[in-house]
């Protein structure tokens, strides 16, 4: 990916298909390190991470993550899954955060001049156009090397430039050469730290979970 040191960055995460992507090239994120990752390269001013989460459940396994990157630099968006009945019976879940992200983008645009877009969903093909109409360099970070590949093509040909996850797995994969020293060796983080590299399933970002999945 190619920065420009002065450029005002932002990442906006779409959690789980990032999740998604990473799991199908076979390793996890370390956040920690992607962070590290963007903040040596550019003007990083926010790092926005999205994602649906059941207010219902007593407990939920992505709370330990969010509450990881809510005190370790990055902007948590959140908001609750909404189940409902299909034709069938089944009870499906659904946490879609695509408005939110695209909402954000345009909000906050003014203010950037690089918006690295973490998803490779089609639908944000229009976001990332009017993006550059506003005169904005717009990156967008999925996969080519899975079948089918994560990457939308019409996604893909209307970035401004594609970066590829595989490509960055040395320096943002938990376990890579670039991995923080071991966590028992590390100052006590400010709130519960989860295995950060290691997300816990995330609800689908566009997919419906039926009950059986849950």
């Amino acid at each position: 990916m190619q920065f420009y040191k002065d450029e005002r960055t932002a990442l906006f995460i779409d959690g789980a298909n990032l999740y998604a992507t990473s799991k199908s090239l076979g390793f996890d994120i370390d956040y920690k390190n992607l962070l590290k990752y963007f903040k040596s390269n550019c003007q990083l001013l926010r790092a926005l991470y999205y994602t649906a989460i059941a207010d219902d459940q007593e407990y939920s396994s992505i709370r330990p993550l969010i509450d990881w990157l809510d005190y370790n630099g990055y902007t948590m968006v959140t908001k609750p899954t909404k189940e409902f009945t299909d034709a069938t019976g089944r009870r499906k879940v659904k946490g879609n955060m695509d408005i939110e992200l695209a909402v954000d983008a345009m909000r906050l645009a003014d203010n950037l001049d690089h918006i690295v877009i973490f998803s490779g969903d089609g639908d944000f093909r229009s976001l990332v156009s009017a993006l550059q109409e506003k005169g904005k360099r717009v990156s967008v970070v999925s996969t080519l090397q899975t079948q089918p590949a994560m990457i939308a093509d019409e996604l893909r040909r209307q970035a401004d430039q594609f970066c590829d996850l595989a490509d960055m797995e040395e320096v943002v994969a938990r376990g890579s050469g670039q991995r923080p020293a071991a966590r028992s060796q590390n100052p006590a983080p400010r709130s519960p730290a989860p295995q950060y590299g290691r997300d816990p399933v995330p609800f689908e970002d566009e997919d419906e979970l039926s009950e059986e999945e849950i």
